[in-house]
């Protein structure tokens, strides 16, 4: 499907994920984001204001569809083109960064850590049940309550 000879009609009624998607189809190639946006609003007719007003919002709409994946050069691309070795290639890169990551932040050693001098039976006192505080307890119902006043 060529995206480009498509009727404006046909093309407003199309999300711009689904443009993008096409797009890439027909380009054969990987485009950042702001190559693709400028597309779109070329193909919609859209002033070139609405580029900064919506380049932040059309970013995190790619981000979020599961068609698309971001390359290391910062281009997107479709994700059917890709390997999963590649794909996992690239999860494994943050893997790693996330390892380095550890090994700069260590933990406090467990005999630097100063021991709490709280003793869990101290709230025992509180929790008891005291029947004596309840013996002198009488209920009274509205009614009686309405003719004592």
């Amino acid at each position: 499907m060529n995206i480009k000879k498509m009727p404006k009609e046909e093309l407003e009624l199309l999300s711009n994920k689904d443009i993008t998607y096409y797009l890439l189809e027909d380009s054969k190639k990987s485009m950042n984001t702001a190559e693709l946006f400028k597309n779109i609003i070329k193909l919609l007719g859209l002033p070139t204001s609405s580029f900064d007003s919506k380049i932040g919002d059309y970013y995190t709409s790619l981000a979020t569809d599961k068609r698309f994946i971001l390359l290391e050069d910062g281009t997107w691309d479709l994700k059917s083109r890709h390997t999963s070795d590649k794909i996992a290639k690239i999860i494994d890169n943050d893997e790693d960064e996330d390892e380095d990551n550890e090994e700069e932040t260590k933990e406090t050693p467990e005999e630097e850590i100063e021991e709490d001098n709280y003793d869990d039976n101290d709230d025992d006192d509180i929790y008891e049940d005291n029947d004596d505080d309840l013996k002198d307890l009488v209920v009274i119902d509205e009614e009686e309550l309405e003719l004592e006043q």
